[in-house]
This record gives structure tokens, C-alpha cells and sequence, in this order.
């Protein structure tokens, strides 16, 4: 997956069939999204892109920062994985937020991506205040020659999966459904020290209730790793207890059970 900070200096993009969104998690409903996308950019002969934010706009526009499933690099390894040709993360600034939809869409995505299809969720808003909602957004792809499509809701054991219900669970510490509607185990990523300790996971990074956690070490996320035990402590303290094998200083991706 090549990724593009921002549209300013996209190269050129054959047919692009688009999604946009925060995509926080990459959870089950994501994947769906993701793999429809690719699929359409194959029927059509294109490349598959998509959107997303950094920093997250609730983050931006709201009242207080959101604690996050993904920081930025777990969400691009994420996205890479799914097989998406392209992704483009937007600076969410205070004037970009201002944007309207009609404004983002032919400056952006028509402007400079030349957006062939689009697909979007059954809920997606887009644009200042969320005024960009399906209809609007397909009366625009009618006026400025791209198609668009929409999604529909993506259930795990008849409940709705959002970031927003994940985002609850984690914190609640309850993992297994979390899991679940991730459709991956929760993990997190940082840099172990000699001792066990667990460093440079960002402060947006969201975590558990504190306590004991199975969990599984790796260097990286295509490292199966090894068992071990996770204490989170007050402060977000976090240390790794385990064998040798788990305790090699550098880089770790720790992955709840």
C-alpha cells in the first residue's frame, strides 16, 4: 500500500474507487468497506484508495480528544493489510473542518484525486457540521461524473459495530467482544525496555482497566511472538512478566488474548 500525506502531490491513480473515514480500529465493518472497495476498483479496471484522518476530527471539532483503538502507524499497518492499493491521511486542521462538503469533494476528491466511484457507509456524513450525508454526496457524483455507492450496516451477533461501541468495550475491559467486533484480537504498540517495562505507547493510545492480562510479545505484527502476562498500573504504567523470549529490548507489539 503507497501511502499520500494530504492530496497536494498524489501521483496519478487509475480509476480511483475511494472510501473515506476515520477508520479507527479497522474493525469488522471497516473490512467489509475495504474489501468492497477493492473489489470495485478490480470490476472497474482501477486502484483502490482510501481517506482517513490524522489526527482523529472528534479530536478537533469536539470538546476533548478521543482515546483511539489505532495511533496512526497501527491503523496504516492495518489498512496495508487488507490489501488497499492506496492511502491518503488528511491533516485534520481547525480550517480544514470548516470545509463544506461540496468543497471538499471537488477541491479533493474530484479535483485532484479524480475520484471515479465512491463508497461510503450507510450512516457516513461528511463536511462541515456533518451536512454531507448519501443524498447529497450522489447528487454531487451526478453533477461531477463519479458514482457512488453505499454500504450497508454490518452487524457482529446481531449488534451494531462501531468504533464508537469497540472504543466502550476496551475501556469497560471487556476484550472478548471487543475482539469480536475488531475482528482481531486488541493490541497495542510500543518499545520494551531491559526489564520489562513497556514504552512509547501514546498517550491517545486507548487501554484496559488496569490490571493482569494475558497477552502475546512480537517484534512487529507479523511476529507470532510469545505468551505473557501484562500488568497495567496506575499512570498507564505498564509492564511485561514472562520468559527471556518476551523480554528482548526494542521494538513490541503486544496483543491481548
Amino acid at each position: 500500500m503507497l501511502i499520500h500525506r494530504n492530496f497536494d502531490s498524489l501521483p496519478p491513480i487509475r480509476r480511483p474507487a475511494a472510501t473515506i473515514g476515520s477508520y479507527d480500529g479497522v474493525h469488522a465493518g471497516h473490512r467489509a468497506i475495504l474489501g468492497r472497495i477493492a473489489d470495485i476498483a478490480r470490476e472497474r479496471g482501477g486502484e483502490s484508495v482510501v481517506v482517513t484522518f490524522d489526527p482523529h476530527p472528534r479530536s478537533v471539532v469536539g470538546s476533548a480528544p478521543v482515546m483511539l483503538l489505532n495511533t496512526l502507524p497501527e491503523k496504516l499497518a492495518l489498512l496495508a493489510g487488507t490489501g488497499i492499493d492506496h492511502a491518503v491521511v488528511v491533516d485534520f486542521t481547525p480550517e480544514f473542518s470548516r470545509l463544506s462538503m461540496e468543497e471538499f469533494v471537488e477541491r479533493d476528491l474530484v479535483g485532484r484525486l479524480h475520484v471515479d466511484t465512491l463508497l461510503v457507509g450507510y450512516n457516513h456524513h461528511l463536511g462541515r457540521d456533518k451536512r454531507g450525508d448519501f443524498d447529497s454526496l450522489s447528487e454531487l457524483g451526478r453533477r461531477s461524473g463519479f458514482d457512488v455507492r453505499m454500504m450497508p450496516r454490518q452487524d457482529v451477533d446481531a449488534h451494531k459495530v462501531s468504533s464508537t461501541v469497540i472504543r466502550g468495550l476496551v475501556a469497560g475491559g471487556n476484550l472478548r467482544d471487543a475482539a469480536r467486533c475488531l475482528g482481531a484480537p486488541y493490541f497495542l504498540s510500543g518499545r520494551l525496555a531491559a526489564d520489562g517495562t513497556v514504552l512509547g505507547v501514546e498517550s491517545g493510545k486507548l487501554l484496559p482497566p488496569a490490571g493482569e492480562y494475558a497477552v502475546r510479545v512480537g517484534r512487529d505484527f507479523s511476529d507470532e511472538g510469545a505468551d505473557a502476562r501484562l500488568t497495567i498500573g496506575p499512570g498507564r504504567a505498564l509492564r511485561l512478566h514472562g520468559g527471556e523470549e518476551c523480554l528482548v529490548p526494542g521494538n513490541a507489539v503486544v496483543t491481548f488474548l
